[in-house]
């Protein structure tokens, strides 16, 4: 058995990859590199540099790997980006998912997993977030991730292909630190930035109805992440007929206030203190995912906590800034 993994060499992408390996499963990679890196991939996984809206490359793939299974990781992911560039977030999202699924059943692939986000959910006002709270994204990234379950959970039914749409929460740390994230764009990474650069963490807003008045949220490590794709795959070639989604989070909120703090602790970079500045716009109170049903259909539940996250990736943010050591 093969499984296709799209956007294989980017930073969740190359922690599936190393999860699937090391579970025994065969795994063979397709990658444009416009964020991903080949070096992320371990000299056994095949490469194939190209997109997922190049049909002609999709069918030679399917048909030369043998494919019989497909994780869908590819896809653009910046919030900002999508407000800014809504044409493009479709077409990379969803014609580029829409392309793969069409690819996917001439070649009869009967398992398609794909990586979703807790986008889905927009401004959720409630405090544990399940899979049955009502969606209302907020940005074209999160409709394109909301269209992108509606169209496997179709094509699953209508060719009957076991699917699995995964909500990721807030993703953070590193299995090691050469697979560490490059990217600036969450609350970890831009508190590293800030204290390499030797200025004051920011927290958006201390007035929210919170403990602490900053905004909760659920992280989970992305170690965690890549395993529950093990667990779903498993779960997709074992039962032809399944139709899941799921939360990947581990149920727990922490405050930004109390995430800054922690970070300042691990770093050993306790000034300058954070400093509070003004809300961004759309950013909801909390945000914390339920993870019964995960634990309930794949027997998955989270191994790591915040400290192991922001521990594995500041020896990540090191490795590519070495300006930050002391």
């Amino acid at each position: 058995m093969t499984w296709l993994i799209t956007g294989g060499a980017g930073y969740i992408g190359s922690h599936v990859v190393k999860a699937m390996v090391e579970g025994g499963e065969g795994v063979v990679v397709l990658d444009d590199l416009s964020t991903g890196r080949k070096e992320r991939l371990p000299d056994s996984v095949s490469l194939e540099i190209g997109t997922v809206l190049d049909r002609a490359l999709l069918d030679r793939v399917l048909r030369e790997y043998s494919v019989t299974g497909i994780v869908h990781l590819a896809g653009k992911k910046q919030v900002a980006e999508s407000v800014a560039k809504p044409l493009h977030y479709y077409r990379e999202n969803v014609e580029g998912l829409r392309v793969l699924l069409a690819a996917a059943v001439d070649a009869e692939v009967g398992r398609f997993l794909f990586s979703s986000s807790a986008s889905v959910y927009g401004m959720p006002d409630v405090d544990l977030v399940t899979e049955e709270t009502p969606c209302n994204p907020m940005s074209p990234y999160g409709e394109t991730k909301l269209a992108g379950e509606w169209l496997v959970s179709s094509t699953g039914t209508a060719h009957g292909m076991a699917t699995a749409s995964l909500r990721y929460f807030n993703v953070a740390g590193a299995a090691s630190p050469e697979l560490g994230d490059d990217g600036v764009f969450n609350l970890v990474p831009m508190v590293f930035e800030r204290l390499t650069a030797g200025e004051a963490p920011r927290i958006f807003g201390s007035d929210y109805p919170t403990a602490d008045g900053s905004c909760v949220r659920d992280y989970i490590h992305v170690e965690d992440i890549a395993s529950a794709h093990v667990a779903a795959a498993r779960r997709l070639t074992a039962d032809p007929s399944a139709s899941l989604t799921l939360n990947i989070g581990r149920g727990e909120g922490v405050s930004v206030a109390e995430m800054a703090a922690l970070i300042q602790e691990v770093t050993d970079r306790r000034d300058p203190a954070p400093v509070v500045v003004a809300r961004r716009p759309g950013d909801p109170a909390r945000v914390v995912a339920s993870a019964d049903r995960i634990r309930t259909e794949l027997g998955w539940a989270a191994r790591h906590d915040v400290r192991a996250m922001v521990t594995s990736a500041w020896a990540g943010w090191l490795l590519r800034h070495p300006e930050a050591r002391v």
